[in-house]
């Protein structure tokens, strides 16, 4: 028996935010990030929207990109003293996961974070509070996920929770606040929902109600990506969507190594200066891991029926060549993005932002641990090819210089 999870409303088009009026409650909190929804205007709006619906709001702000322990527990705790019915995270995925986290300490003061990250092991959620999600980047998809990545930075490794406990209850898509992303963000959180697509699409659990949402998504990202990436507005609204549909796919149909991958290597070389955004590992990792998962005859043909629907190949094409066509398209897609191909080459020279580079030697050395823990990972259960410890070695090798996989 399989399960299939999405929340019970998803509030979708324009002005969605709106749906915050009709929320019933005595208090609601808010956990939002870094400042963009403050700057234009979108956390004052939904303020306003919750007092309107008669609840008392308290916000917890300053939520980092790639959320910590720490942050985790912090906000647990003013939620205590506050007793919210409503937990209304909004933002990228990073105050989205944050909260989730939150809210499973709220309801079970006594759970530690180890309790958090064994896999569907949560207790019943919803005795103290609902939940609500609203995304404003186009990509993670969080707000119709079973999923939060929370970073424990002492061992420079992100976890990702996963349980249908933390599904939200409610998820409000309003492309309005995806017109508030820069451009880098665009690419990043757009190539992190390709990636969605095409894992779920792969993925060993997938089924005939996942199928549907993963193909249209990546045909909508195939055709909406890079004009959103260069400013068409309309493209950017579509993508809000699309990403939405390949997160509901990913959400039942689970993952595979490219996140396996990325979530072992985000932070573990954050001591070099070198911290590799999700979305930018994803874009790096996924050619290099459809060419190893196709040596698995049913994911080569399932990628061949991905190509066949994207139309980049003739159908009459062996699934040799679609994937072959498909590992082309990926690597087109991250240029027009301006997206590196390897680890070696990610650093300040493509990402200003960026302080340091990953050292060749550096990298080496920490490699048998990082592929360790990315065999362990919540998400490599469900690829389609579970690699050897060898095998995950020579994989992020070949990530790492950009050299072709042929094992």
């Amino acid at each position: 028996m399989a399960r299939f999870t999405l929340p019970r409303d998803l509030y979708h088009g324009k002005g969605a935010l709106e749906a915050l009026k009709s929320f019933t409650g005595k208090k609601a909190v808010i956990c939002v990030g870094g400042g963009s929804m403050k700057r234009f205007g979108f956390l004052d709006r939904a303020i306003d929207y919750l007092k309107e619906a008669g609840m008392e709001v308290e916000v917890i702000d300053g939520i980092e990109p790639d959320p910590s322990v720490e942050t985790v527990m912090n906000g647990a705790e003013k939620m205590l003293a506050f007793e919210p019915d409503w937990i209304v995270a909004m933002g990228g995925g990073s105050p989205i996961d944050a909260a989730k986290a939150m809210w499973i300490k709220y309801e079970y003061p006594e759970c530690t974070f180890e309790d958090m990250c064994k896999v569907f092991g949560i207790p019943t959620l919803r005795k103290k509070a609902k939940f609500c999600a609203i995304s404003s980047t186009s990509g993670t998809a969080t707000e119709v996920t079973a999923f939060s990545i929370i970073t424990d930075y002492s061992k420079g490794i992100k976890y990702p929770i996963a349980d249908f406990e933390i599904t939200p209850d409610v998820a409000i898509v309003d492309p309005d606040l995806a017109q508030t992303m820069p451009q880098k963000l665009v690419a990043h959180t757009g190539m992190d929902a390709m990636t969605h697509a095409v894992e779920a699409y792969v993925s060993t659990a997938n089924c005939d109600f996942t199928d549907p949402l993963a193909i249209h998504a990546i045909e909508m990202i195939m055709n909406d990506l890079v004009p959103s990436y260069n400013g068409d507005k309309d493209a950017r609204d579509r993508m809000h969507n699309a990403q939405c549909l390949a997160g509901m796919a990913f959400s039942n149909a689970l993952l595979g190594i490219v996140h396996s991958m990325a979530h072992k290597t985000g932070a573990a070389f954050a001591d070099y200066g070198a911290h590799i955004i999700h979305g930018a590992a994803n874009a790096m990792y996924l050619p290099k891991v459809v060419a190893f998962n196709a040596k698995d005859e049913t994911a080569k043909k399932r990628y061949g029926v991905i190509v066949d629907y994207m139309g980049i190949a003739d159908k009459s094409a062996s699934d040799a060549d679609k994937v072959a066509a498909l590992i082309a398209y990926l690597r087109k897609m991250n240029d027009d993005l301006n997206i590196p191909h390897c680890i070696k080459n990610y650093g300040p020279d493509s990402y200003p932002t960026e302080t340091g580079f990953v050292p060749e030697e550096v990298f080496l050395e920490r490699l048998p641990e990082i592929a360790k823990n990315a065999i362990g990972d919540a998400c490599t259960g469900s690829n389609p090819r579970i690699p050897t410890q060898e095998e995950m070695e020579k994989l992020f090798k070949c990530c790492y210089y950009d050299t072709e996989v042929d094992f």
